[in-house]
């Protein structure tokens, strides 16, 4: 009789993001977000059209409130929607700016901007606990529309492939602020705060939608 040994059942602690680890992940995101206005003087060649890139999403809240909210519901799902999400969105956004660059149309650009704050901040104000696989492909769907809104606001003299790493490194940076935000359902408060944090979300995006902003 062959003796099977047992192993340790296997351990995701490191993929917890606790509140302190959130609270670090928000200070270094911040003092990136402020840095970067400071650096950003022309839209031209590679380094303008890299800072370009890297500001088009932090200055517009229609992006802004989507891209924290996937953070945001990958840290209320967990292992592995926390890492899967933020990775999917930003590269799906990279194929809609292409798209966007390219001239191929796309409908309903910024009714589905509008429409990812709305459905995005409404799963996260209700805690909605989707397959990662039904997640991703939101996600995804929504990507397709920010990205392509990316593309065809390309400067006209900066260096696409500079423009697209600025803003996929800002998405990150967002995603992180998300993830921060969800590093708060560890404290007793946690969770209220995160369900407001999602029908924020959900009402501006809902004011892009209705045209009030």
């Amino acid at each position: 009789m062959r003796i099977i040994p047992q192993t340790r059942p296997f351990s995701n602690r490191s993929n917890t993001v606790t509140p302190l680890k959130g609270l670090a992940l928000l200070a270094l995101t911040a003092c990136v977000m402020a840095a970067s206005p400071a650096l950003a003087h022309t839209g031209e060649g590679m380094t303008g059209g890299f800072l370009s890139g890297l500001l088009h999403p932090i200055f517009g809240w229609d992006h802004v409130v989507a891209m924290v909210a996937v953070g945001l519901w990958g840290a209320v799902l967990g292992s592995p929607a926390i890492w899967i999400l933020p990775i999917t969105f930003p590269l799906v956004m990279a194929l809609g700016a292409a798209l966007g660059i390219a001239g191929i149309p796309v409908p309903f650009i910024e009714a589905g901007i509008a429409l990812s704050g709305v459905v995005l901040g409404l799963l996260v104000l209700f805690l909605v606990r989707a397959p990662v696989v039904v997640a991703g492909v939101l996600v995804a769907f929504f990507a397709v529309f920010h990205g392509y809104a990316h593309g065809t606001e390309l400067p006209t003299a900066a260096n696409p492939f500079a423009y697209a790493i600025g803003f996929v490194i800002a998405t990150g940076l967002l995603h992180g602020v998300g993830i921060g935000l969800g590093a708060l359902n560890g404290l007793a408060w946690g969770k209220p705060a995160i369900r407001v944090g999602g029908a924020i979300i959900a009402l501006v995006g809902t004011a892009f939608l209705t045209g009030i902003a």
